[in-house]
């Protein structure tokens, strides 16, 4: 078995600032503490870097990638379709805090964020990336394809219900009035953007990709 690689994790807000060496630590610094801003480094030194810098020039940042595909699987998925836009959530736990994001795929220029919220799950949050990148897409008339590295939430989208097994309560009562609204414009709206799967493996980390742990 593989040993796994040692990470150093940069809290720039937090109950404590700084490079911690181990995610049980930085854990410690973001829990129970809106709008904590941290990402996972391969190396102190990077870490360290990116602490004197701001989040907002790390998250999303894909690492060096190379995929493990054979040449002929990769001919045959093809590269990205630049003309379209990216969607993806972060939850630090499940439940617990979570955000989703879109941006444009080529450029990775964020074009809207919520959260993070209290309490909700990965899951939920790539469902709502999706329905607000949808109202997104429509609102500007555009006819760019939208990707998302999560099948359940395409699924949800398709079936237009949010089939989350997190129970309501008043911690997150802002994330299921959210959904209600998310369901509810589905049920209301036809839209012809194609939701397409990014392609991981063959491409790495999708560009909304919040990069952390």
């Amino acid at each position: 078995m593989s040993k796994k690689k040692k990470k150093y994790y940069t809290v720039w807000k937090g109950h404590n600032t700084g490079v911690f060496e181990t995610w049980d630590d930085c854990k410690a610094q973001i829990k129970n503490f809106e709008g904590a801003q941290y990402k996972s480094f391969a190396t102190f030194d990077a870490a360290k870097k990116a602490l004197k810098g701001s989040y907002f020039d790390y998250i999303g940042k894909s690492k060096t990638f190379t995929s493990e595909l054979s040449v002929e699987q990769l001919k045959k998925i093809g590269q990205p379709n630049y003309n379209s836009i990216s969607v993806d959530a972060a939850s630090s736990g499940n439940p617990g805090k979570m955000e989703y994001r879109g941006v444009d795929t080529k450029t990775k220029k964020q074009l809207f964020r919520q959260g993070p919220f209290e309490e909700g799950t990965n899951n939920i949050g790539e469902f709502l990336a999706l329905v607000h990148g949808l109202a997104f897409l429509k609102q500007h008339n555009s006819d760019r394809i939208m990707y998302t590295d999560s099948r359940t939430a395409m699924s949800w989208v398709r079936k237009k219900n949010c089939n989350t097994k997190l129970t309501r309560n008043a911690k997150n009562k802002p994330v299921f009035d959210l959904v209600d609204r998310a369901v509810k414009w589905l049920k209301e709206n036809n839209y012809s953007t194609k939701i397409v799967k990014w392609e991981t493996k063959a491409w790495g980390e999708i560009p909304a990709d919040f990069g952390r742990k």
